[in-house]
């Protein structure tokens, strides 16, 4: 639900978000979504604030990004972001994130992020989680080969879960060859302000990292 837009907000949402938001009228040319060339194109699931996505694309202004959030609350905290940084390079969705699948072409995603997602811990809610075969599928025909998928979570039982469907579906390989390589966020990650919340309690944070497979020779 969220707690009602500030009028500062709502006049950013009306203003910013129309140039912002993805096009879901027809099939998505990812050349032509941004102002200028992009060496790649990276997506977030589930973006919250948005302060994980502002400060990769400010990290990497080569790189063009798509941020999915169905909360508006989140959605106007991250449009006060990009207009503060000045990035030209992230288009929006507020929506369910599933349907940027029905508009992106076939492996045209180089990396993905489903960063501290709501865990639904409770197992009657369990199918509202993302990671579940019928969406993984959908990612693996808009990503690339090689293409990098990340899932962070500070809920085990999510982890567990997440670590299970990817393990199980063929076109996903996990990278992690020591400890250390899930229990540290990577090298070019960014702070989640739910992973800040999470360390500053104290929790554990697992970081997944899988890559897709190469596609069998047609």
């Amino acid at each position: 639900m969220g707690h009602p837009l500030s009028p500062a907000q709502q006049q950013r949402v009306d203003d910013l978000l129309p140039r912002l938001r993805l096009d879901l009228s027809g099939p998505l040319d990812p050349a032509a979504l941004f102002p200028r060339p992009m060496t790649e194109l990276w997506l977030e699931l589930g973006f919250g604030g948005g302060e994980h996505l502002a400060a990769q694309a400010a990290a990497r202004p080569d790189v063009g990004f798509i941020g999915c959030e169905p909360f508006m609350n989140g959605v106007a905290r991250c449009l006060a972001d990009l207009e503060a940084r000045g990035l030209d390079n992230v288009r929006l969705l507020d929506d369910d994130a599933r349907k940027v699948f029905d508009v992106l072409p076939d492996a045209s995603l180089d990396r993905v992020f489903v960063l501290f997602p709501d865990p639904w811990p409770k197992a009657r809610h369990a199918k509202r989680r993302f990671i579940v075969p019928a969406n993984l599928d959908l990612l693996a025909r808009v990503m690339k080969d090689g293409a990098e998928l990340r899932v962070a979570s500070d809920h085990m039982s999510y982890i567990r879960w997440a670590l299970g469907h990817l393990m199980d579906h063929p076109a996903f390989q996990w990278t992690a060859r020591r400890p250390t390589d899930w229990r540290t966020r990577p090298a070019d990650g960014q702070q989640t302000r739910y992973e800040s919340k999470a360390l500053a309690r104290g929790d554990r944070c697992v970081y997944l990292t899988f890559t897709r497979t190469v596609r069998p020779a047609a």
